[in-house]
Protein backbone atom coordinates (compact mmCIF):
# COMPACT_ATOMS: atom_id res chain seq x y z
CA UNK A 1 0.00 0.00 0.00
CA UNK A 2 1.77 3.19 -0.85
CA UNK A 3 1.43 6.49 0.18
CA UNK A 4 -1.39 8.59 -0.71
CA UNK A 5 -3.79 5.88 0.16
CA UNK A 6 -5.91 5.61 2.87
CA UNK A 7 -7.36 2.62 4.88
CA UNK A 8 -9.82 2.03 7.74
CA UNK A 9 -9.82 -1.14 9.72
CA UNK A 10 -12.06 -3.13 6.95
CA UNK A 11 -9.66 -3.00 4.33
CA UNK A 12 -6.40 -3.08 6.25
CA UNK A 13 -3.46 -4.54 4.31
CA UNK A 14 -1.42 -7.08 5.54
CA UNK A 15 0.83 -7.59 8.07
CA UNK A 16 2.90 -9.66 6.97
CA UNK A 17 2.18 -12.37 8.97
CA UNK A 18 1.47 -15.62 7.59
CA UNK A 19 -1.42 -12.77 5.15
CA UNK A 20 -3.13 -11.96 7.90
CA UNK A 21 -4.85 -8.31 8.17
CA UNK A 22 -3.85 -6.82 11.78
CA UNK A 23 -7.28 -7.26 12.79
CA UNK A 24 -7.75 -11.18 11.43
CA UNK A 25 -9.68 -9.65 8.14
CA UNK A 26 -8.37 -11.74 5.03
CA UNK A 27 -5.28 -10.16 3.09
CA UNK A 28 -5.87 -8.90 -0.13
CA UNK A 29 -4.51 -11.99 -1.76
CA UNK A 30 -7.54 -13.69 -0.16
CA UNK A 31 -5.16 -16.59 1.47
CA UNK A 32 -3.83 -17.25 4.80
CA UNK A 33 -6.66 -16.45 7.11
CA UNK A 34 -8.11 -18.05 9.13
CA UNK A 35 -11.75 -17.29 10.43
CA UNK A 36 -10.76 -17.73 14.44
CA UNK A 37 -7.73 -14.68 14.00
CA UNK A 38 -8.27 -12.39 16.81
CA UNK A 39 -6.63 -8.94 18.04
CA UNK A 40 -4.69 -11.30 20.50
CA UNK A 41 -2.70 -12.55 18.21
CA UNK A 42 -2.22 -9.54 15.23
CA UNK A 43 0.96 -8.48 16.60
CA UNK A 44 2.15 -11.99 18.17
CA UNK A 45 5.81 -11.94 17.59
CA UNK A 46 6.63 -7.81 17.84
CA UNK A 47 8.76 -6.56 20.47
CA UNK A 48 7.68 -2.85 20.60
CA UNK A 49 8.71 -0.38 22.83
CA UNK A 50 6.46 2.53 24.09
CA UNK A 51 7.64 5.92 25.54
CA UNK A 52 5.44 8.01 27.23
CA UNK A 53 2.15 6.74 28.66
CA UNK A 54 -0.45 9.89 28.95
CA UNK A 55 -3.88 10.09 28.27
CA UNK A 56 -3.36 8.80 24.90
CA UNK A 57 -0.05 6.56 25.00
CA UNK A 58 -1.13 4.48 27.53
CA UNK A 59 -4.25 3.46 26.03
CA UNK A 60 -2.22 3.19 23.38
CA UNK A 61 0.05 0.87 24.70
CA UNK A 62 -2.79 -1.22 25.86
CA UNK A 63 -4.06 -2.30 22.61
CA UNK A 64 -0.34 -3.52 21.22
CA UNK A 65 -0.06 -5.48 24.03
CA UNK A 66 -3.80 -6.99 23.39
CA UNK A 67 -2.62 -7.73 20.21
CA UNK A 68 -0.08 -10.34 21.03
CA UNK A 69 3.27 -7.65 21.04
CA UNK A 70 5.81 -8.12 23.85
CA UNK A 71 5.39 -4.69 24.95
CA UNK A 72 8.30 -2.32 26.75
CA UNK A 73 7.71 0.84 28.65
CA UNK A 74 8.90 3.67 29.46
CA UNK A 75 7.61 6.90 31.76
CA UNK A 76 8.62 9.64 33.55
CA UNK A 77 6.51 8.87 36.52
CA UNK A 78 6.13 5.58 37.97
CA UNK A 79 2.44 4.76 38.03
CA UNK A 80 0.94 4.76 34.50
CA UNK A 81 4.66 2.46 34.11
CA UNK A 82 3.65 0.38 37.32
CA UNK A 83 -0.13 0.34 35.77
CA UNK A 84 1.14 -1.21 32.32
CA UNK A 85 3.38 -3.81 34.49
CA UNK A 86 0.03 -4.86 36.26
CA UNK A 87 -1.63 -5.85 33.37
CA UNK A 88 1.68 -8.12 31.96
CA UNK A 89 3.45 -5.24 29.63
CA UNK A 90 6.93 -5.65 31.10
CA UNK A 91 8.54 -1.95 32.46
CA UNK A 92 12.23 -0.81 31.29
CA UNK A 93 14.13 1.27 34.32
CA UNK A 94 15.72 3.25 32.14
CA UNK A 95 15.73 4.51 28.33
CA UNK A 96 18.93 2.50 26.68
CA UNK A 97 17.75 -0.50 28.73
CA UNK A 98 14.13 -0.19 26.61
CA UNK A 99 16.39 0.08 23.31
CA UNK A 100 18.33 -3.01 24.57
CA UNK A 101 15.06 -5.00 25.24
CA UNK A 102 13.08 -4.05 21.89
CA UNK A 103 16.84 -4.07 19.94
CA UNK A 104 15.58 -4.29 16.23
CA UNK A 105 12.21 -3.77 16.59
CA UNK A 106 9.94 -0.86 16.52
CA UNK A 107 9.39 2.36 19.51
CA UNK A 108 6.94 4.36 19.95
CA UNK A 109 7.37 7.66 21.14
CA UNK A 110 4.14 9.64 22.64
CA UNK A 111 5.67 12.50 23.73
CA UNK A 112 4.83 16.42 24.43
CA UNK A 113 7.43 18.78 22.51
CA UNK A 114 10.03 18.11 20.31
CA UNK A 115 12.98 19.15 22.53
CA UNK A 116 12.02 15.80 24.58
CA UNK A 117 11.70 13.65 21.63
CA UNK A 118 15.34 14.76 20.74
CA UNK A 119 16.23 14.54 24.45
CA UNK A 120 14.52 10.84 24.98
CA UNK A 121 15.45 9.48 21.44
CA UNK A 122 19.18 11.30 20.59
CA UNK A 123 20.47 12.97 23.85
CA UNK A 124 22.71 11.25 26.76
CA UNK A 125 21.11 8.36 28.11
CA UNK A 126 18.10 8.04 25.50
CA UNK A 127 17.26 5.43 23.43
CA UNK A 128 20.15 5.98 21.06
CA UNK A 129 22.71 4.99 23.74
CA UNK A 130 20.80 1.06 24.10
CA UNK A 131 20.58 0.86 20.61
CA UNK A 132 24.64 1.53 19.97
CA UNK A 133 25.62 -0.60 23.20
CA UNK A 134 23.88 -2.92 21.76
CA UNK A 135 24.91 -3.35 18.60
CA UNK A 136 21.39 -2.82 16.60
CA UNK A 137 22.86 1.01 15.22
CA UNK A 138 26.29 2.45 14.51
CA UNK A 139 27.42 4.55 16.82
CA UNK A 140 26.86 7.34 14.17
CA UNK A 141 29.26 10.10 16.00
CA UNK A 142 26.64 12.64 17.35
CA UNK A 143 24.69 14.35 14.74
CA UNK A 144 25.72 11.68 11.81
CA UNK A 145 23.35 9.08 10.35
CA UNK A 146 22.66 5.56 12.33
CA UNK A 147 19.89 4.76 9.72
CA UNK A 148 22.17 0.99 8.94
CA UNK A 149 21.61 -1.60 11.38
CA UNK A 150 24.17 -3.62 12.77
CA UNK A 151 24.70 -6.90 10.28
CA UNK A 152 22.92 -4.57 7.45
CA UNK A 153 19.46 -5.96 9.09
CA UNK A 154 16.57 -3.60 9.38
CA UNK A 155 17.14 -1.84 12.56
CA UNK A 156 14.80 0.06 14.98
CA UNK A 157 12.03 1.69 14.14
CA UNK A 158 10.34 4.77 15.51
CA UNK A 159 7.29 5.95 15.93
CA UNK A 160 6.54 9.06 16.24
CA UNK A 161 2.81 9.73 17.15
CA UNK A 162 3.09 13.33 18.93
CA UNK A 163 3.01 16.62 17.16
CA UNK A 164 6.45 17.10 16.57
CA UNK A 165 8.53 20.38 14.48
CA UNK A 166 8.45 19.67 10.91
CA UNK A 167 12.00 20.43 10.32
CA UNK A 168 12.71 18.38 12.99
CA UNK A 169 11.24 15.58 11.94
CA UNK A 170 13.16 15.71 8.83
CA UNK A 171 15.99 15.40 11.06
CA UNK A 172 15.54 12.96 13.06
CA UNK A 173 14.37 10.83 9.58
CA UNK A 174 17.62 11.32 8.47
CA UNK A 175 19.17 9.80 11.10
CA UNK A 176 17.63 6.49 11.73
CA UNK A 177 14.38 5.10 10.36
CA UNK A 178 11.38 7.06 11.51
CA UNK A 179 7.56 7.12 10.94
CA UNK A 180 5.95 10.86 11.99
CA UNK A 181 2.64 9.15 12.76
CA UNK A 182 0.61 12.27 14.57
CA UNK A 183 -2.84 11.26 15.74
CA UNK A 184 -6.08 13.28 15.48
CA UNK A 185 -9.74 11.60 17.95
CA UNK A 186 -8.21 12.32 21.48
CA UNK A 187 -8.19 10.21 24.62
CA UNK A 188 -12.09 9.03 23.44
CA UNK A 189 -10.31 7.50 20.06
CA UNK A 190 -7.03 6.47 21.57
CA UNK A 191 -9.20 4.55 23.93
CA UNK A 192 -11.58 3.13 21.59
CA UNK A 193 -8.85 2.33 19.33
CA UNK A 194 -10.24 4.52 16.41
CA UNK A 195 -7.77 7.20 15.96
CA UNK A 196 -7.22 9.08 12.78
CA UNK A 197 -3.42 8.62 11.84
CA UNK A 198 -1.85 10.82 9.41
CA UNK A 199 1.83 9.34 8.35
CA UNK A 200 4.94 10.62 6.83
CA UNK A 201 8.10 8.66 5.97
CA UNK A 202 9.54 6.17 3.42
CA UNK A 203 7.17 4.12 2.24
CA UNK A 204 9.08 0.82 2.78
CA UNK A 205 9.48 1.89 6.93
CA UNK A 206 5.27 2.96 6.94
CA UNK A 207 4.55 -0.79 5.53
CA UNK A 208 6.94 -2.31 8.84
CA UNK A 209 4.78 0.65 11.32
CA UNK A 210 1.51 -0.44 9.70
CA UNK A 211 0.50 -3.09 11.86
CA UNK A 212 1.36 -1.20 14.97
CA UNK A 213 -0.39 2.05 13.22
CA UNK A 214 -3.39 -0.21 12.47
CA UNK A 215 -3.43 -1.92 15.84
CA UNK A 216 -4.23 1.62 17.45
CA UNK A 217 -6.25 3.60 14.74
CA UNK A 218 -8.76 3.50 12.54
CA UNK A 219 -7.97 5.46 9.34
CA UNK A 220 -4.82 5.66 8.41
CA UNK A 221 -3.30 7.79 5.57
CA UNK A 222 0.41 7.91 4.39
CA UNK A 223 0.96 11.14 3.04
CA UNK A 224 4.48 11.24 1.80
CA UNK A 225 7.80 11.59 2.70
CA UNK A 226 8.97 12.24 6.25
CA UNK A 227 7.16 15.56 8.04
CA UNK A 228 4.12 15.18 5.52
CA UNK A 229 2.42 13.54 8.21
CA UNK A 230 3.16 16.54 10.94
CA UNK A 231 2.03 18.85 7.89
CA UNK A 232 -1.29 17.08 7.76
CA UNK A 233 -1.40 17.18 11.58
CA UNK A 234 -0.99 20.85 11.78
CA UNK A 235 -3.57 21.84 9.15
CA UNK A 236 -5.88 19.53 11.25
CA UNK A 237 -4.98 21.55 14.42
CA UNK A 238 -5.07 24.80 13.20
CA UNK A 239 -8.59 24.08 11.86
CA UNK A 240 -9.13 22.93 15.05
CA UNK A 241 -7.58 25.69 17.08
CA UNK A 242 -9.76 28.14 15.27
CA UNK A 243 -12.84 25.91 15.48
CA UNK A 244 -12.73 25.59 19.12
CA UNK A 245 -12.56 29.53 19.34
CA UNK A 246 -15.69 30.08 16.84
CA UNK A 247 -17.66 27.58 18.90
CA UNK A 248 -16.70 29.16 22.58
CA UNK A 249 -17.68 32.94 20.74
CA UNK A 250 -21.15 31.60 19.14
CA UNK A 251 -21.93 30.06 22.39
CA UNK A 252 -21.30 32.75 24.31
CA UNK A 253 -22.93 35.33 22.09
CA UNK A 254 -26.41 33.11 22.48
CA UNK A 255 -26.01 33.15 25.88
CA UNK A 256 -25.58 36.91 26.48
CA UNK A 257 -28.37 37.32 24.00
CA UNK A 258 -30.09 35.61 26.47
CA UNK A 259 -30.98 32.57 24.39
CA UNK A 260 -30.15 28.97 26.01
CA UNK A 261 -26.78 28.38 24.51
CA UNK A 262 -27.87 24.07 24.87
CA UNK A 263 -30.49 24.26 22.77
CA UNK A 264 -28.46 26.54 20.38
CA UNK A 265 -25.93 23.79 20.51
CA UNK A 266 -28.85 21.36 19.64
CA UNK A 267 -30.10 23.50 16.68
CA UNK A 268 -26.31 23.86 15.33
CA UNK A 269 -25.92 20.28 15.49
CA UNK A 270 -28.44 19.70 12.65
CA UNK A 271 -27.21 22.40 10.55
CA UNK A 272 -24.06 23.02 8.03
CA UNK A 273 -22.15 24.73 11.40
CA UNK A 274 -22.44 20.83 12.47
CA UNK A 275 -19.08 19.35 13.83
CA UNK A 276 -17.28 17.44 16.38
CA UNK A 277 -16.10 20.29 18.62
CA UNK A 278 -19.24 21.62 18.01
CA UNK A 279 -21.17 18.44 19.68
CA UNK A 280 -18.17 16.98 22.18
CA UNK A 281 -16.40 20.70 23.02
CA UNK A 282 -19.15 22.64 23.06
CA UNK A 283 -21.56 20.32 25.31
CA UNK A 284 -18.50 20.50 28.02
CA UNK A 285 -18.47 24.62 27.07
CA UNK A 286 -22.64 24.84 28.04
CA UNK A 287 -21.50 22.41 30.98
CA UNK A 288 -18.58 24.55 31.93
CA UNK A 289 -16.93 21.48 32.05
CA UNK A 290 -13.14 21.93 31.28
CA UNK A 291 -11.49 19.19 32.96
CA UNK A 292 -8.58 18.18 31.00
CA UNK A 293 -8.80 15.94 28.10
CA UNK A 294 -6.76 17.89 25.13
CA UNK A 295 -4.48 20.45 27.92
CA UNK A 296 -4.79 23.99 26.55
CA UNK A 297 -1.19 24.14 26.85
CA UNK A 298 -0.29 21.90 24.32
CA UNK A 299 -2.72 23.22 21.62
CA UNK A 300 -0.61 26.74 22.44
CA UNK A 301 2.52 24.50 21.44
CA UNK A 302 0.77 23.10 18.94
CA UNK A 303 -0.45 26.42 16.97
CA UNK A 304 3.21 27.74 17.69
CA UNK A 305 4.27 25.26 15.71
CA UNK A 306 1.68 25.73 12.94
CA UNK A 307 2.76 29.29 12.62
CA UNK A 308 6.81 28.36 12.41
CA UNK A 309 5.27 26.24 9.72
CA UNK A 310 3.45 29.12 7.93
CA UNK A 311 6.19 31.28 8.60
CA UNK A 312 8.68 29.24 6.51
CA UNK A 313 5.93 28.35 3.78
CA UNK A 314 5.38 32.22 3.49
CA UNK A 315 1.45 31.92 4.45
CA UNK A 316 0.41 35.12 6.13
CA UNK A 317 -3.03 34.70 7.96
CA UNK A 318 -4.38 37.52 10.15
CA UNK A 319 -6.97 35.03 11.65
CA UNK A 320 -3.55 32.73 12.69
CA UNK A 321 -2.01 35.56 14.51
CA UNK A 322 -5.55 36.63 16.29
CA UNK A 323 -5.79 32.84 16.79
CA UNK A 324 -2.32 32.45 18.44
CA UNK A 325 -2.98 35.75 20.66
CA UNK A 326 -6.46 34.42 22.13
CA UNK A 327 -4.12 30.76 23.08
CA UNK A 328 -0.99 32.59 24.38
CA UNK A 329 -3.51 34.82 26.78
CA UNK A 330 -5.43 31.72 27.98
CA UNK A 331 -2.14 30.21 29.19
CA UNK A 332 -0.09 33.02 29.92
CA UNK A 333 -1.97 35.39 30.99
CA UNK A 334 -5.09 33.69 32.84
CA UNK A 335 -3.17 30.80 33.82
CA UNK A 336 -5.60 28.20 32.02
CA UNK A 337 -2.97 26.09 30.51
CA UNK A 338 -3.72 23.11 32.78
CA UNK A 339 -7.70 23.42 31.38
CA UNK A 340 -9.39 21.66 28.25
CA UNK A 341 -8.45 23.39 25.43
CA UNK A 342 -12.25 23.42 25.25
CA UNK A 343 -12.09 26.24 28.22
CA UNK A 344 -11.36 28.96 25.53
CA UNK A 345 -14.37 29.60 26.66
CA UNK A 346 -13.46 31.29 29.67
CA UNK A 347 -12.21 34.01 28.37
CA UNK A 348 -15.15 35.19 26.79
CA UNK A 349 -17.05 35.29 30.02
Amino acid sequence: MGRGETRGRAGRATAGRGGCGVSGFASDAGAGCSAGTTMKTALSGYKIGFVGLGNMGAPMARHLHAAGAEVTVWNRSPGPAEAAVALGMRRAATLPELARAVGGGIVCVNLTTTDVVETLVFGAGGLHDGWADGGAVKAGGGAGPVREAAGGGAGPLVIDFGTTDVAATRRFAARIPWVDAPVSGGQVGAEAATLTIMAGGADADVRRARPVLETVGKRVTHLGASGAGQVAKLANQLIVAQTIDAVAQALRLAELAGVDAALVREALLGGFAESRILALHGERMVKRDFKAGGRAELQLKDVRLICALAETVGLDSPTLKNCRAQWERMVHERGLGGLDHSGLFRLYE
